[in-house]
């Protein structure tokens, strides 16, 4: 990939990325199944094609059209647990930079023992850091024992930790299979 990239293709690339996460989030009532590996694959993407700073923007952007578009019962009880998301999100952002990006870059295999394990690593630093806030910190204080969405309490508390890491484990697993070919469209 060129050393440089304009303003303008950075722009447009960012704004396709965020794009594909907003039309994903129309399907998350449908499956997170569905919107979190799209989301985290527009994430690593970002990272990979335009920087870790438009990598952060988008960590940051997703969660907020999230609310808006398709808010969950949890997301409407404890608003708080948007900026625990896009820490989350940041997180994956950050650790795609430090671990996975130079595991994949340079003339070594994309798919090789140290980049799927970076890949693995990334996604459960996502989990394992929203885990800790969220499910077994945020959700457990803010949500009263009264409340009728306590009831429902273990299965916020999976979504906010082991489906965050799958989601982004199969976030990953499309980004082996489509890196290649969007790498040589960017490289012309």
């Amino acid at each position: 990939m060129k050393e440089e990239m304009s303003l303008t293709k950075q722009l447009t690339i960012a704004a396709i990325l965020l794009a594909i996460c907003i039309a994903s989030q129309f399907f998350k009532n449908l499956s997170v199944y569905i919107t979190g590996p799209i989301i985290n694959l527009c994430l690593v993407m970002a990272v990979m094609t335009i920087g870790l700073k438009w990598g952060l923007i988008l960590a940051a952007i997703t969660p907020v059209t999230a609310f808006f578009i398709a808010s969950s019962p949890v997301m409407q009880a404890v608003p708080m647990i948007i900026v625990f998301i896009i820490l989350g999100n940041a997180v994956l952002v950050i650790m795609t930079r430090l671990l996975f990006k130079p595991s994949v870059t340079g003339e070594g295999r994309l798919v090789s023992v140290k980049s799927v394990l970076t890949a693995i690593l990334s996604a459960l630093a996502k989990g394992a850091f929203m885990g800790l806030t969220i499910s077994l910190w945020l959700l457990p204080a803010f949500i009263p024992k009264a409340s009728p969405l306590s009831g429902k309490m273990s299965v916020f508390q999976m979504m906010f930790s082991l489906t965050q890491f799958i989601t982004a484990v199969i976030g990953f697993a499309y980004f082996f299979l489509i890196w290649t070919p969007v790498k040589k469209s960017l490289d012309k």
